[in-house]
Order: structure tokens, then C-alpha cells, then sequence
């Protein structure tokens, strides 16, 4: 067996299946789940049809670099998006089965496993692929922890010259998860110039990217390179590729349709990589994807919801512990001290008095520089609709002021 299967940490809901065993939540109330970040807003219908209607497509072997009609559309949409100049659809722009699927696979095509001492950095806390994926290519995770001096971005001077000088692969996740902080420029510059010193790949997670409550979409890793006049030339994108998903953006979580973009020479491996490993996109996938990423109208409806329930719901639990509106994404990053409960304590309390479910932020981190950044935090997913997040908020108001009575 592959040893490195022995440094894979349990999944964060499976270490909540464990938090909860033996424990009954109170039957008086319906189960509300904060804890998985599962999109749970209506598919658009037109997405549905578009899928329905290419089912012949199933009889048909798909070819792993994609359909050109669908690699156009993801081009033109980074083009709209980001006001970058147009991509070459044959050459920087990959679909995939998901941005999960990617973000793992890309580690195996970056990192040299004859170095011993390579490394993979990663924020902390973090989406766990990042660090399964470095451990099962061979390398080791180095963890960057978040500070909330910098609304919880990482801060990169605090990586030593020596750790830089390992590092082969950097995942960036912007808006973040969980905290919702977003990268600027001043960020990018400087990880750009790392890169291009140390010669590492960045790898940009940007699946939330579409949600935010600000009246300006968040800056996106290509439209800073553009910005920073690193778009064009011999190698385009040097360095960076993006990873993007229609799962948040359109409510498709089980579609499962993805893409890569940037530097062609980091994809022209990862194509590679990816025609051995058969992760082709269904053709009944690719053309429900094309309508997807055609039409804005429905991202907007979906983002006006989240809007909505964060307008709603911040104020009521900022009275009972500290949480502030997220740069941006659908998470709730919230520090839970004032309650007198660690994370841990009070997700399992919570479930069991008032049946709501939220992730405790210790479970997304790891001790890392003598501290868990996730520790004494919790993680709530806004992704229930309006009435039920607001019944959940409520009943965590009702909690914590039960708490304060028993002090």
C-alpha cells in the first residue's frame, strides 16, 4: 500500500461524526445543517434543460482537453469577468470534474517526489485536498496560518527564506474558506515575485468567487496578473494557474464542472497528467456547462439570496459573539470565546440543545507555529434558504444567551 496514505488526516466531517456520537439532538426541533458547504439554492431550470437536451451525448467517449465550444465559453467568460486579454482556448484553459478533482490532481504534476525536502504551502485553515494532495505527491505540507490583524489573509513575510527555496507548489484560495478573506494586489504582487525568485507554481482556488456583498467582484488571481503586466509575452500567466467550479456560482454542486486556466506550460503537463488519469468531462456535462457559464442573470439572482440571508442573519449573532460580514463566499467566520465554550464544546452542545449543526473552525487547521488558527472558531455555511438560516441564527442567539445565564 502507498505509505503516504498514513499521513491523510480524517476529514472534517468525519471528525463531526465523532464529536456527535451518543449524542441525541433535542427532537422538538428540525434538523438545521450549517455545517457542509453544499450549495442549496434551486438549480436554474435552463441549466437543466440544457442538460437534459444533450443526453445523446452519452454515447460518446469523451476527450480529456474538452470540447472547443466549451473551453471558448470559459475563455469568453474569464474575458468578461476579469477584463483580461482573450486566452487561447486550445492552450490555457482546461475543463475538469470539479475544482476538488483538480486542486488534488495538479499537485501530481507539479511536485518533483525526488526531492525529498519539497514542500507545498498551504493556508491555515484550509480546504484539506490541498494537503492530501502534497502528502500523496510525495511532498510535505507547510502551513501558513491566517491572522485576523489582516482579516484572516495569510501573511507570507512570516515564511522563511529557506522554506521558500523548497517550495514547488503554493495553493492560494481567495475568497478564502472559511474566513472570506480576499487577496489584493499589493498580495499578489508579492506572491508573483516569490514565484518568479523561487520558481514554484501558484496554484489559485477561486471557486467562491462569484458570491460577495460588496458592490465590486472580488479581484481574481488572472486579473491581477494582467494588471501587474504579467499576461502577455512568451509565457503568459507565468507561474499561475486558476481553478474555478459552476458548483457555487450556479448551484450544480453534482454536475461536477470545472476548469484550469494560465500559464500554458503548467497545463500543457497537467493535460498530460490528466490524459493518463481519465478525467474527461461527459459531453451531456460540457454542453449543460457552455449554457452555465453563457448567462450571468442567474449568478446574480443567487448572489442577491446570499446577500440577503448575510444582511440578515450577521447582525443577530455579532450580538452574542464576534463574526463580521466575509470579504466574500458563503461562510460565517466566527469566534466563539465570548461563550465561554471551546469550538469543539460548543458545536456538540449546539447539536444537541438546539439541533443545528455548525463545523468547529479547529477541524479546518492544523498546530501550526505553536498555534491552531482555527481553534475557538466555528464555521456556519449560509447555504440553507432564507427562512431556515434565520431560524438557525436564532436559535444560536437563544443558545449562547442560555449560556450567559448558566455564568
Amino acid at each position: 500500500m502507498n505509505p503516504h496514505l498514513d499521513k491523510l488526516h480524517p476529514y472534517p466531517f468525519e471528525k463531526l461524526r465523532e464529536l456527535f456520537a451518543g449524542v441525541t439532538p433535542n427532537a422538538d426541533l428540525a434538523p438545521i445543517s450549517l455545517g457542509i458547504g453544499e450549495p442549496k439554492h434551486p438549480t436554474p431550470p435552463f441549466i437543466e434543460k440544457a442538460l437534459m437536451h444533450a443526453v445523446g451525448g452519452l454515447s460518446n467517449y469523451p476527450s480529456t482537453v474538452g470540447g472547443e465550444p466549451l473551453r471558448a465559453a470559459i475563455a469568453g467568460w474569464l474575458e468578461r469577468r476579469y477584463g483580461v486579454p482573450a486566452l487561447d482556448p486550445a492552450t490555457m484553459v482546461l475543463p475538469v470534474n470539479g475544482s476538488r478533482e483538480a486542486l488534488f490532481a495538479i499537485a501530481h504534476s507539479v511536485v518533483d517526489a525526488s526531492r525529498p525536502d519539497a514542500l507545498v504551502l498551504c493556508p491555515n485553515p484550509f480546504y484539506q485536498i490541498y494537503e492530501g494532495a502534497a502528502y500523496l505527491a510525495g511532498a510535505t505540507p507547510y502551513f501558513v496560518n491566517s491572522d485576523p490583524a489582516r482579516n484572516f489573509a495569510c501573511d507570507y513575510a512570516t515564511v522563511p527564506h529557506d522554506v521558500w527555496e523548497r517550495v514547488q507548489l503554493l495553493y492560494v484560495c481567495s475568497p478564502g474558506n472559511p474566513t472570506g478573506a480576499v487577496l489584493g494586489l499589493d498580495d499578489w504582487r508579492e506572491l508573483f515575485a516569490l514565484a518568479d525568485r523561487h520558481d514554484f507554481v501558484i496554484a489559485a482556488d477561486e471557486c467562491y468567487s462569484e458570491i460577495y456583498s460588496a458592490s465590486m467582484p472580488p479581484l481574481g488571481a488572472l486579473e491581477a496578473a494582467h494588471q501587474l503586466g504579467r499576461s502577455g509575452g512568451s509565457r503568459p500567466y507565468a507561474n499561475l494557474i486558476v481553478f474555478s467550479s459552476l458548483s457555487k456560482r450556479s448551484n450544480v454542486p453534482g454536475m461536477r464542472s470545472g476548469f484550469v486556466a494560465g500559464d500554458p506550460q503548467v497545463l500543457k503537463k497537467f493535460l498530460l497528467y490528466r490524459t493518463y488519469s481519465g478525467g474527461a468531462m461527459s459531453p451531456t456535462v460540457q454542453a449543460a456547462s457552455i449554457a452555465a457559464w453563457g448567462d450571468e442573470t442567474h449568478v446574480h439572482d443567487n448572489r442577491t439570496l446570499y446577500r440577503e440571508k448575510f444582511t440578515l442573519i450577521t447582525p443577530l449573532l455579532r450580538e452574542v459573539m464576534d463574526v463580521e460580514l466575509p470579504d466574500a463566499g458563503f461562510y460565517l467566520w466566527a469566534d466563539v470565546r465570548r461563550t465561554g465554550l471551546s469550538d469543539t464544546d460548543f458545536a456538540r452542545r449546539l447539536y444537541a440543545e438546539y439541533n443545528v449543526t455548525v463545523l468547529p473552525g479547529s477541524y479546518l487547521a492544523r498546530d501550526a507555529h505553536g498555534t491552531n488558527p482555527g481553534r475557538n472558531h466555528i464555521r456556519m455555511a449560509l447555504v440553507a434558504g432564507v427562512d431556515e438560516g434565520l431560524e438557525a441564527a436564532n436559535r444560536i442567539v437563544q443558545f449562547c444567551q442560555s449560556l450567559r445565564n448558566e455564568s
